[in-house]
């Protein structure tokens, strides 16, 4: 495969047009309110594998988490099926949950947040 340098040289001239066109002052508040967001206190326990997702260990029993429970490295916070296979999902620091991200049974995908540690 041949790359085009005539192409290349537009995409370049077209880019450095747009670049020149935005006011410096717009760039600079956009990277301003996405800094404002990030927290460093905030801690996002996210999902290994792709699966169905399950709050407690058998239907009806008490969930491994609640909103504002205390938990610990290393304990587990859902199970992720996959495969016929109950695979654990534990914590990965200490911490209290501000906010558990799925529901009982929900499909979840690779990376996906699962739940929020203050």
């Amino acid at each position: 495969m041949e790359i085009d340098k005539k192409i290349i040289k537009k995409l370049i001239q077209a880019l450095e047009d747009l670049k020149k066109s935005l006011n410096d002052k717009d760039v600079v508040e956009a990277d301003n309110s996405i800094e404002e967001e990030v927290d460093d206190s905030i801690i996002t326990i996210k999902s290994p594998i792709v699966g169905t997702a399950y709050l407690a260990p058998e239907p009806g029993a008490k969930k491994f988490l609640e909103v504002g429970k205390k938990i610990k490295k290393g304990d587990t916070v859902m199970i992720i099926e996959a495969m016929k296979t109950m695979n654990h999902v534990p914590s990965t620091s200490d911490g209290i949950v501000k906010e558990v991200c799925v529901e009982d049974g929900q499909p979840v995908e690779f990376g996906q947040r699962l739940v929020i540690l203050k």
